[in-house]
C-alpha cells in the first residue's frame, strides 16, 4: 500500500485526526473510506483511528487509495497523454468522445479508455476525473490517480483552466458574465440535458477576452469561476453570442461539426510533490480551419 506522509502543523488543543483532516479540507467521503480497514491510517508509524488525538510535529500517514474498484468496463480507445506522474494524469480529449459512461455511450468514452490504459499496470485503478468536459468539447482533462490527490485537487481548487471558443457575432471588449445557472426538469421531474439562467440557479461567472473577429465570428479566451455544467455555452448564448456549432444553445454550423470549444491551457498545483504543472496544447485543426490561418499567432483587440 502507498501512503502519503504529513507532518502535523498548527493543530488545535486535543484535536483528533478526524477534526484535523476536516479542518484542512479533506472530504467526508475520503475520511469514511480511510475507516474501512485497519491500517489505512498510521500515527507516528503505528496503526491509528480517526479519533486519535494528535500533537504538533506528529507524523500522520494516510493510505492514498482507500476507495474500492469501480465496475466500469475497459475500451480500446487511444489516449493522447499530455502529462503523467505518480499522482496525476492529463489527457487531450478529442471532441466527440464522452468523458464518462452513459446509456448512449456505455463503452465508447474516456473513462473506459483510461481503465483499459491501466489494466496492465493497476487492475484496481479507479478513474477520478477532476474536470469533466462535454462530449463535443475538446481539450485537457485532469485525472487524479488516487483518492488522496483527488480530494486535495477538488477541495482546494488547485486546477486552473483556460478555454478557447469561437462565438457567433462580434465581441470587441472584455466581458464578465455573472449569471446563476440552474438545471431544468422535464414534466416527469427528470433532469433535462439543457441548463438555464435562473435566479434560483447556482452562482457562475465567466470571464471573456476577445482575441480576433473575422467579420462573422469571434475567437475568445475564457476563464471560469465555479465551472457549472455547460457554463460557457449557457452564458455566451444568454448575451446573444452562442458558440459556433452549438445546436443546443444556438445553431449547428457548416463550418464545424460540433461546438467550437476547447480547454487548451491548464495549471495544476500538486501539493503532494509541491510542484506546479503548466500545460498548453495546440488548438484542434477543425477549430483553426474556421479562420483559415494560424489563430495561435493572432494579435488581440
Amino acid at each position: 500500500m502507498e501512503f502519503n506522509k504529513l507532518i502535523i502543523k498548527n493543530c488545535e488543543q486535543n484535536e483528533t485526526i478526524y477534526r484535523y483532516l476536516k479542518r484542512n479540507g479533506f472530504s467526508e467521503n475520503y475520511i469514511r473510506n480511510l475507516r474501512k480497514k485497519e491500517g489505512y491510517i498510521k500515527l507516528n508509524s503505528k496503526t491509528a483511528f480517526t479519533n486519535a488525538v494528535i500533537k504538533e510535529n506528529d507524523l500522520l500517514e494516510l493510505y492514498k487509495n482507500p476507495s474500492t474498484k469501480s465496475g466500469i468496463m475497459h475500451s480500446i480507445i487511444p489516449l493522447n497523454i499530455v502529462y503523467e506522474d505518480d499522482d496525476i494524469l492529463v489527457i487531450n480529449k478529442p471532441s466527440g468522445l464522452a468523458s464518462t459512461p452513459s446509456r448512449s455511450h456505455l463503452y465508447d468514452n474516456l473513462t473506459c479508455a483510461i481503465i483499459n490504459y491501466y489494466k496492465g499496470k493497476d487492475p484496481n485503478f479507479v478513474v477520478r476525473i477532476i474536470n469533466r468536459l462535454d462530449k463535443d468539447t475538446a481539450g485537457l482533462v485532469c485525472v487524479a490517480k488516487h483518492s488522496l490527490i483527488s480530494n486535495l485537487l477538488n477541495s482546494h481548487n488547485y486546477v486552473s483552466k483556460s478555454y478557447f471558443a469561437i462565438c457567433t457575432g462580434k465581441i470587441d471588449k472584455d466581458i464578465i458574465i455573472n449569471k446563476p445557472i440552474a438545471t431544468t426538469l422535464n414534466d416527469l421531474g427528470y433532469n433535462n440535458h439543457k441548463r438555464e439562467i435562473l435566479p434560483s440557479g447556482k452562482p457562475a461567472i465567466t470571464y471573456v477576452e476577445p482575441i480576433h473577429y473575422d467579420g462573422k465570428n469571434t475567437l475568445c479566451k475564457m476563464k471560469l469561476k465555479f465551472g457549472r455544467t455547460h457554463q460557457i455555452r449557457v452564458h455566451l448564448s444568454s448575451i446573444g453570442h452562442a458558440l459556433l456549432g452549438d445546436s443546443l444553445y444556438g445553431n449547428s454550423s457548416d463550418k464545424i461539426s460540433h461546438t467550437a470549444l476547447v480547454c487548451s491551457e491548464m495549471d495544476i498545483y500538486n501539493p503532494l510533490s509541491d510542484k506546479n504543472i503548466n500545460l498548453k496544447i495546440d488548438l484542434p485543426e477543425d477549430i483553426k480551419s474556421v479562420f483559415h490561418f494560424d489563430i495561435n499567432n493572432l494579435k488581440q483587440f
